[in-house]
This record gives structure tokens, sequence and C-alpha cells, in this order.
């Protein structure tokens, strides 16, 4: 069992990462939350309400409930993986208030406190719509471990908040501080892109941080290819929808059907939702759910489940959620119905459906990726 107890300069709280398993090997925080609450602990007297950003499972929200900051994320699971540390500790759930990533922040912050995302392309994106928002003087930190803040991360804060000092590393973590300058010419956002589907005449919107901002990704180009024929009233879940590419073609293929986009990106869901809106008003419903994959959904409530599950969670490697994904198909699935996976060759997908499926066939493969359908029972 890995540690639970987590010993912050502004107090100790459980905290639990989401979703909760039994044997979880990897802890809710790392040094770079430590050392932000370090230097804030020093400061002494903070502000209220300051602004947290990419908080993943509430180590800075929890610790700075009395402050009672806004939490500002892409994450679903990470809201909800702070309230739930929040009930654990007996703390007031109304502490935290939430934020969309697609909403914006008030204007007029003296403190945002930025946990570096995995994604420097959302990191880009939230600057760009923070920086008119920010008075001269207010202060930004911005906390990541050393392995994973690259240059462009300096540049990013220089050129679009203001002047930066870096504090020497701690525990293999680096932290900057930024004032933000408010002579500074407003950057254009380059966000959402936008880029033609090949093959089609769709145009497919990608908002900052969902997967293959450019072009369709090698995965999705092979699950397109082998894409299962079906036809009449059915019930598709496009599961991790990302951008909704997948359950867009089963859409175009299948009109009758209905088609349920789930991510627990909100910019995923936004993104699946422009690209659903292309199609002709004679194409199937559509519903789209920001949601810990299907816990919202009812068990025998669908016919297909198409998924190309991550294999990441932040900067962690962890087959969690795609375990997690595959154990609510089968919970989810109908009789005879069917999950159609796509994943790096690897990872052991096919052993590992069966734990939950009795049957798991090879539709194709190729250096890179197996695509797997597992029979419900």
């Amino acid at each position: 069992m890995t540690e639970t107890q987590f010993n912050s300069a502004l107090g100790s709280f459980a905290l639990y990462r989401l979703p909760r398993r039994k044997r979880e090997q990897l802890r809710a925080w790392d040094a770079a939350d430590e050392y932000l609450l370090k230097v804030l602990a020093e400061a002494g007297a903070l502000p209220r309400h300051p602004l947290l950003c990419n908080d993943q499972f509430g180590a800075l929200a929890v610790s700075l409930h009395q402050q009672q900051p806004l939490s500002w994320s892409d994450s679903w699971l990470a809201h909800r993986a702070c309230e739930h540390n929040l009930r654990v500790n007996g703390l007031p759930t109304d502490a935290v208030k939430y934020l969309e990533s697609l909403q914006l922040p008030p204007s007029g912050l003296p403190l945002v406190i930025v946990k570096l995302p995995k994604n420097l392309a959302l990191l880009q994106d939230q600057l760009i719509r923070l920086q008119p928002l920010l008075d001269s003087g207010a202060r930004m930190l911005v906390g990541g471990m050393q392995k994973s803040m690259p240059s462009s991360v300096w540049k990013s804060l220089e050129q679009i908040i203001g002047p930066t000092s870096t504090r020497p590393g701690w525990k293999k973590a680096k932290l900057i501080e930024v004032l933000a300058d408010s002579r500074r010419a407003e950057t254009p956002n380059p966000f959402p892109t936008r880029w033609p589907l090949q093959g089609t005449d769709l145009i497919i919107t990608n908002h900052a941080n969902v997967f293959a901002r450019e072009r369709l990704d090698i995965g999705s180009r092979f699950m397109l290819q082998h894409l299962p024929p079906t036809e009449g009233e059915l019930d598709i879940i496009d599961l991790g929808c990302g951008n909704g590419v997948l359950g867009l073609m089963a859409a175009r293929q299948n009109p009758r059907a209905s088609i349920h986009f789930v991510d627990e990106s909100y910019m995923a869901v936004d993104s699946a939702r422009i690209n659903f809106s292309q199609l002709g008003a004679e194409t199937g419903r559509a519903s789209f759910h920001c949601a810990d994959g299907l816990t919202e959904f009812a068990a025998d409530s669908a016919d297909l489940v198409l998924c190309n599950p991550p294999f990441h969670q932040q900067h962690s490697v962890a087959d969690t959620i795609a375990l997690s994904m595959f154990k609510q198909s089968a919970r989810v699935l109908r009789s005879g119905g069917e999950l159609w996976v796509i994943g790096n060759r690897h990872l052991g997908y096919h052993n590992k459906l069966r734990r939950w499926f009795s049957r798991v066939d090879l539709v194709a493969s190729n250096a890179k990726f197996v695509i797997l359908k597992a029979f419900a029972n």
C-alpha cells in the first residue's frame, strides 16, 4: 500500500487518488505540491480565493481550504478527487469553488498557483486566457518536477505573463515565480485547433488539452480502418472519446444509432460535441458525458463500446484507468454486446480483458497496435 498521509507545510491531510483501488501504488501528491505549499507557508498571510490551476487530486486545494480557493482544471476526475479528499478530512466541501477548463476565472486575481500539466499546450492556453485577467504585480507560482519542465515553460511565462525568477531545486521539483506585467501585448490564442478529417468533408475541432491537436493520431486511424459495421437503433459508447472521431464515424455509418460520448476531460467532451454538430439532422441522437468512465450508465444499457484507453494519468504511467474502463464496459454491455479496444501491443490488454470477458478476439494488428474485440456474457 502506498502512503496516504500528506504532511504539508500547511497541515497534515489524508489524500487519495481517484479512481480508488485497493492496492494503489502511487501517491496523490508529489514534491512539486510540497514545494509550492512550503513557499506559500513561508510567505505568511495568504490572500483569499487564490486560483489553483491543474490541482490533480486536491493536494493544493485541501491544504489551502481556509483561503477558499478556486480550482481551475480540465479534469472532471480531479475536481471529484478534491471533493472526496475534503470529505475524508472532515472539511466543508464548499470550501473550494470549481471552474471547468472552458470557463473563465474572475479578473483581479492576486495569486495564481499553477501545477504544471503534462500537456504544455494546456498550459499555454491557460496562460493566454489568464493574461488579461491579471493586474500588474499579481503573483504566479508555477511548480513541477524537474524532468517535466522544459525550457519552453520559462519562455511561455516570460512572453505571456511577465518576468520570472527560479527557486533552487528541492526534492527534484522546480518552482518558478512570475510577476504579472499588464503592459504585455495580448497573445493570440491558437486554440482550439481545426483540421480536415482525411477522406471526409468533416473539420475536426480540438481544444488545447485534447490528444491529436493537428491531425488524426495513428491509433485512431488504424481503428477507423477496422470500425465494426452496425445497423439499427443501437446504443454505441465512445469511451474516452477525446475529440469524438470514433463515435463520429460510427454515427455516420449507422444514422439510426444513439452515440454516447464519454470522457473525463471537459475539453474533450466539448470538442466531441462541436464535431458531432457537423452531422446532418438525419443522424441519430448523441449524448455527452463528463464522468469517471461509465459510472453513470445503467447495467445492460449499451450494445457496443469503442475505446482507445489512456495509459497515463498525468505524468504517471499506469493502466488503472484502462482496467476501470474494461470492468465498467462489462457491466454496461447487454448480453452479446461487444467492447472494441485499440492499444499498444506491449500493454497486454488481451489477457487483462479476460478478467471480465470470457472471449477476446484479435481483430487486427500492426507493428505498434492491436485491436481487440471482447464479448459480453
